[in-house]
């Protein structure tokens, strides 16, 4: 996948679906506020031990702030993550209804309206018409 170079920053390393982007997009997503490790395993449901892990690593590269009583935090002055984050966001409202798996049909697909006959489909098409139609008076 190409890159835009002017947005390009080649020592971030976070991929978009894994635990350490996920952690980071839910801080600077609030960033007001310091979660401990134990709110995020819990908010983000990953195991204890990979949250732990995960959260000194962001600490230990600059990705993330920790507080002195052990609090994780979005730093400020990342304007780079602040634009991953971003764009994670915009492409999750364009796509992000796609992939929902609750909405993937059981079994064979029914096209729409298939459970309906042609009469029931010509009056509410019908009826849709005249809604629109009232909207326009």
């Amino acid at each position: 996948m190409p890159v835009l170079l002017k947005d390009h920053d080649s020592e971030l390393t976070l991929r978009p679906g894994t635990t350490k982007s996920d952690i980071v997009a839910y801080l600077y997503q609030n960033p007001e506020w310091g979660y401990s490790p134990q709110e995020l395993k819990e908010t983000l449901d990953i195991p204890r031990g990979t949250a732990t892990t995960t959260l000194k690593r962001l600490y230990d590269n600059g990705y993330i702030g920790k507080t002195d009583d052990g609090y994780y935090h979005a730093l400020s002055e990342r304007e780079d993550i602040r634009r991953y984050v971003s764009n994670l966001d915009q492409v999750h409202r364009l796509f992000g209804h796609h992939r929902d798996v609750d909405a993937t049909p059981e079994g064979p697909e029914k096209q729409i309206g298939e459970d309906r006959t042609d009469a029931e489909l010509d009056a509410e098409l019908v009826e849709l018409e005249s809604g629109l139609e009232e909207l326009h008076e």
